[in-house]
């Protein structure tokens, strides 16, 4: 979106600018015209008068083309913006006044900003969001100072159709009854929090009890249906190096000096296992998550972690070259479309410092499409391989030709 309205932008200035200097030069004309035609007046031109009249005629004619292009262009721009969702500066004014507030531009008070480059302050909102006036007027539609209305869900939603990130709100979002302090660390990494640390609103469950038997359930579909349980599968993750599919945690930090992996990310990081074994190794991991029907979230920042509430279409929030390990289990796989899942691993390969790790954990897809999609593409992107296994995923049986691909994986340092 940003290059479409950069091209739109120079179109519009380039005609325009053209507009006001062909204008200048008619008008310079004319009064030559008025001045060589008055009576007694000198002519301060040697040249033919009718040559002088059809140079004037040649300009009002381009005048007229540049007037329909300036015409056929704005058209263009319009429909451009229709077509990709743009409400337009005029629609925009039909934005609750909230909103408006919340987007910005606003003035700087001390005028120009060297650093910025501005003199105004421009407010970050998704431009998805444009595409969806009514849920974006209904999220902004609040008391100022007051407690939100309970939408997580709702918000979460229209996150998901690219509204990220939302606009800032001035209100309080809810408070769980009955909160306590959360366990003190360590012993909060293996904790399960107390019911009264979540607002229960946006989930079917509504409480950490209910969310463990969920996932014991035979044939749940909940999104990481046993991440919950602390004293289930979570207590035994990444420990064990089966040279196989999983790979041990402390066998892939032996792939690095010691000490030298020291901060990381865990994309799509569930509960927040994976950055709590890190952290017992010295390693700072921030993982981000959704709460799809489970607050993932708040049950990281619980156990003492750093939660991100990202979705996998945002760029990583980080500078270029600052991450020593990223690691994905599940998450990045052949679900997402094609353009998406390259752009997203050469993010990944941006936020890594040369020597970077890239753990791909347990990423799935079809037999016909490793060999031919997901190899290259991962090739392309500029990868060394570390270790790269392969392994017949048959949870919903062998005739569906499904695969695993475990893969440690490094940035090259030069």
């Amino acid at each position: 979106m940003g290059s479409e309205e950069e091209t739109k932008k120079r179109l519009s200035v380039s005609l325009r600018s053209k507009l006001k200097i062909l204008l200048l030069v008619v008008s310079t004309n004319l009064v030559t015209v008025y001045l060589c035609s008055g009576g007694g007046a000198t002519c301060p031109l040697d040249g033919d008068s009718a040559a002088l009249f059809r140079k004037l005629e040649d300009s009002q004619v381009e005048l007229v083309q540049l007037q329909k292009r300036l015409a056929a262009t704005s058209g263009l721009l319009a429909e451009l913006g229709r077509r990709h969702g743009d409400r337009g500066r005029e629609e925009e004014e039909d934005w609750p006044e909230e909103l408006k507030l919340a987007v910005g531009p606003h003035k700087l008070p001390l005028g120009r900003s060297g650093n910025l480059g501005t003199d105004g302050m421009f407010l970050a909102m998704g431009s998805a969001c444009r595409r969806f006036p009514e849920e974006l007027t209904r999220y902004m539609t609040y008391e100022v100072g007051k407690e939100c209305p309970s939408d997580a869900a709702f918000a979460q939603r229209l996150m998901l159709k690219g509204c990220e990130p939302l606009p800032r709100r001035r209100c309080h979002p809810p408070s769980p009854k009955g909160y306590v302090e959360p366990a003190a660390l360590p012993e909060s990494l293996w904790t399960t929090p107390a019911d009264t640390s979540v607002v229960w609103d946006a989930y079917t469950c509504k409480n950490y009890s209910c969310l463990v038997q969920r996932g014991r359930t035979k044939g749940s579909t909940a999104d990481c249906n046993d991440c919950f349980n602390l004293e289930g599968r979570e207590k035994s993750r990444w420990l064990a190096d089966g040279q196989g599919l999983d790979f041990g945690m402390d066998a892939v930090l032996a792939a690095r000096p010691e000490g030298t992996v020291r901060l990381g990310l865990d994309i799509g990081g569930g509960s927040g296992t994976f950055a709590a074994r890190m952290r017992e190794r010295g390693v700072t991991v921030v993982s981000t998550t959704m709460d799809f029907d489970g607050p993932f979230n708040s049950f990281i920042a619980a156990r003492g972690l750093v939660a991100l509430h990202l979705t996998v279409a945002h760029r990583l929030p980080f500078y270029d070259r600052t991450l020593d390990v990223v690691h994905s289990m599940h998450v990045l796989s052949n679900w997402i479309p094609d353009a998406v899942l390259e752009f997203a691993l050469f993010d990944v390969y941006r936020v890594l410092r040369p020597g970077g790790l890239f753990w791909l954990d347990h990423f799935f897809c079809s037999g016909d499409q490793l060999d031919s999609k997901y190899a290259p593409m991962i090739a392309r992107i500029g990868f060394g391989k570390l270790r790269w296994v392969t392994g017949r995923k048959l949870d919903r049986g062998v005739e569906k030709n499904e695969w695993y691909l475990s893969a440690l994986l490094e940035k090259p340092l030069t």
